[in-house]
């Protein structure tokens, strides 16, 4: 509720030339309607700009307004007073004022409203438990007392003082300052008459140094398109979601037993519009969603698309962790290029980073003036080869804002789950780093302690209030139970990439087919470590930049060889157990290493062999949905089974994959040599079809190899029968019984 008056206040000038001088953290008990006694009040107003002004009384019988003459403080310029009776000031008074052009303007006094976050939302930012500390902060319309206008509050407790500027005050931090909640460093005020498409910062002076500097909203839900930086204010989204089927399907642990192939996307550079130009949210929604579907991806990844300033950091270098960049449109843009993927049965997953933050001055770096989101200790606070800042896992505040963006992005953006980027960085504290130049933890240890509780915090709070919600590590080295549960000692995401697999399977294929059968071990050792984890395979981005060529530029020999190599180390990754990941452009073979300011080089399927790769990983995501051999126990060892890992000398791969009452056989030929009347071990006689032919014309080989095959009751390798068929050249066949 709103009181009346506020208390009798008799300030001293020097209160006053603080106030003025914008070095007051308290304008609520200066400015405003003030009670001297039970009838009469004092108004006070800081108009730096104003030339004459007014307080508004009421309304004449004629219509005009009432007016009382605000009277200009002798010693301090821009301070106006009016003293009066109490019944002529009206609870939230109006002031009318001209600037120095003549131009007369009005507002309704912002000191009027008392600051309104509860003290029990600042307990819990101050405990680290306020899972939507951005519905706390940033900036908020709302009314109040009939009055519309935004809230705006912002965690500076190293500030003397901080105020909200933008175009409705010249930029001017004279004119808006904020009151802080005490001991807590949470600044506030309530701006009547903005609202949706206000453009502002903060302006914020260090106590210590007297240092002023303009902030962007660290909560900010929306900002202006770079390379401009202010914030957006942008309210509680009425947009209206048609996606209620979809998040009714999400289970808590079927996504185990579900096929799950993505599509990684960098959205600025999938396609492009007219002239070049990125498409935005809206077009992509009409373009690419129906293209993941077509291709029969069943989840899309994107690239971080949290606000960034720097377009080759790719977006992970954000300064907005709560809103979608501008770059593509708005936030409820966004929220429909979501809900379409969704009723196009799509899942939507982000990278998200919360390991670094970039040093641009008008974000996140020495918000207040001090090391307030990093450490101060560049040994603990800064990424030395990525020139990025640490946050400070170990503070309350900092732990809430992280928090709260992972949560931000699932409920207000039905985001189906996130792939936490560069988790390793997180856990060491010596990550890429000089002997000399990292702390110890307090046990003497190089992990850093602090990190690794906050990840427990953040996977038990997304799993536990969203079940079904998906926490993906991009972690790169061999720290155990990265997807284990928490309460086992886990880190406690669903599921980590797997990078070991990914590079020893790349290794070999950049093999000339000749040696290939001294590094055959590169593809068998995986399956050492295949169940420790809850692995994704992912092919992703990083695998195609900084000088390594496209994927299809890795594999030896001429154009013919190139595909048909792709096209096996697609059949090996979709039938080797954990779910799928391949960036976008690689499932036609393009050409180019990737690079983010061009589109994709979609003018290559005009040509055969790439229009039959396409067809390929259609076909493999069709097969991989169907056949529940492939997909339903890719986390459980025996859903997998060698039925030859030894043929070194013919580089042949056999395996078997098993559902609960399927079964699928992979057969794989990594050299360019045919395998007549080849012997393979099988679970059973009877009769074997080949399901998936990577030599088939349809993608652009020669059709070579068996179609079937009929399986002998003749033990082999510990098999109750044997299978002869004849193997096509850098090719994997699928069969499953008939």
């Amino acid at each position: 509720m709103t009181t009346a008056v506020n208390k009798c206040i008799r300030p001293s000038d020097e209160e006053l030339r603080r106030l003025a001088d914008a070095r007051w953290h308290d304008p609520h008990r200066l400015l405003g309607r003030h009670a001297l006694d039970h009838e009469t009040v004092c108004f006070r107003t800081l108009l730096p700009r104003a030339a004459q002004a007014w307080l508004l009384t009421g309304i004449e019988s004629g219509g005009q307004a009432q007016k009382e003459p605000l009277a200009p403080h002798p010693d301090i310029p821009g301070l106006f007073t009016w003293t009066g009776p109490l019944t002529a000031c009206p609870l939230h008074p109006t002031v009318l004022y001209t600037e120095p052009d003549g131009r007369a303007l009005q507002f309704v006094d912002p000191y009027s409203f008392p600051p309104n976050i509860s003290d029990f939302d600042l307990h819990l930012f101050g405990e680290g438990r306020h899972w939507h500390a951005h519905r706390m902060l940033g900036a908020h319309p709302e009314t109040r007392d009939g009055v519309s206008g935004v809230r705006f509050a912002v965690w500076a407790p190293s500030a003397e003082r901080v105020s909200v500027v933008g175009d409705f005050n010249h930029w001017d931090g004279r004119v808006h300052p904020m009151v802080v909640h005490g001991s807590s460093g949470v600044w506030e005020v309530f701006i009547p008459g903005l609202g949706n498409g206000t453009l502002y910062k903060f302006e914020i002076r260090n106590r210590h140094t007297g240092h002023v500097f303009l902030k962007t909203d660290p909560y900010g839900a929306y900002f202006e398109l770079r390379p401009n930086t202010a914030s957006r204010v942008f309210g509680q989204s009425d947009y209206a979601w048609g996606d209620e089927p979809w998040l009714h399907r999400r289970d808590p642990y079927a996504w185990k037993e579900r096929p799950m192939s993505i599509y990684e996307v960098h959205l600025g550079s999938w396609q492009h519009g007219d002239g070049g130009r990125s498409l935005s949210y809206r077009e992509l929604a009409e373009r690419l969603i129906p293209y993941v579907r077509e291709q029969g991806f069943t989840h899309i990844e994107l690239l971080p698309v949290t606000e960034h300033p720097f377009d080759g950091s790719w977006g992970y270098q954000s300064t907005g962790f709560f809103a979608p960049t501008s770059r593509f449109g708005a936030p409820d843009d966004f929220r429909f290029f979501v809900d379409q993927a969704h009723q196009a049965g799509i899942g939507v997953l982000l990278d998200w980073v919360p390991g670094h933050f970039p040093k641009d001055s008008f974000a996140l770096a020495r918000f207040d003036g001090t090391a307030l989101y990093e450490h101060e200790d560049p040994r603990r606070g800064e990424h030395r080869d990525w020139g990025t800042l640490i946050f400070n896992y170990g503070r309350s505040e900092v732990r809430n804002f992280l928090l709260s963006s992972a949560l931000c992005w699932i409920e207000d953006f039905h985001i189906d789950g996130l792939r936490v980027d560069a988790v390793a960085s997180m856990l060491y504290l010596d990550y890429s780093r000089q002997p000399n130049d990292w702390i110890p933890n307090e046990r003497g240890g190089n992990e850093n302690l602090e990190a690794i509780a906050f990840l427990h915090e953040l996977n038990r709070t997304v799993q536990t209030r969203h079940p079904g919600v998906l926490m993906i590590a991009e972690e790169s080295t061999a720290w155990p139970g990265v997807s284990r549960p928490t309460e086992s000692g886990g880190l406690g995401f669903t599921m980590k990439w797997n990078m070991g697999w990914m590079h020893d399977t790349l290794a070999y294929f950049k093999l000339d087919p000749v040696h290939r059968a001294h590094h055959h071990n590169q593809l068998t050792f995986g399956m050492l470590y295949a169940y420790s984890e809850n692995f994704v395979l992912p092919f992703s981005h990083d695998e195609v930049v900084h000088g390594k060529g496209s994927l299809r530029g890795r594999m030896p020999g001429d154009e013919a060889q190139q595909h048909a190599q792709l096209r096996l180390l697609y059949a090996y990754q979709w039938t080797y157990p954990g779910k799928k990941l391949l960036f976008m452009g690689q499932e036609f073979g393009q050409g180019m290493e990737w690079n983010e300011a061009a589109q994709l080089d979609w003018y290559v399927l005009e040509y055969p062999l790439h229009q039959g790769l396409q067809a390929l990983v259609r076909d493999l995501n069709r097969i991989y949905r169907e056949e529940p051999a492939l997909h339903a126990r890719e986390f459980e060892s025996e859903g997998f089974g060698w039925l030859d890992c030894d043929d070194a000398a013919h580089s042949v791969l056999s395996y078997v994959r098993r559902g609960a009452e399927s079964e699928a056989v992979v057969i794989l030929n990594f050299t360019p040599v045919d395998r007549l009347d080849y012997e393979i071990p099988v679970p059973h006689g009877g009769r074997w079809r080949v399901r998936l032919n990577t030599d088939s014309e349809f993608y652009g080989g020669a059709s070579r190899g068996s179609d079937a095959g009929v399986a002998e009751m003749r033990p082999h390798r510990g098999f109750p029968a044997t299978l002869r068929l004849d193997l096509p050249p850098l090719a994997a066949l699928i069969l499953t019984p008939e």
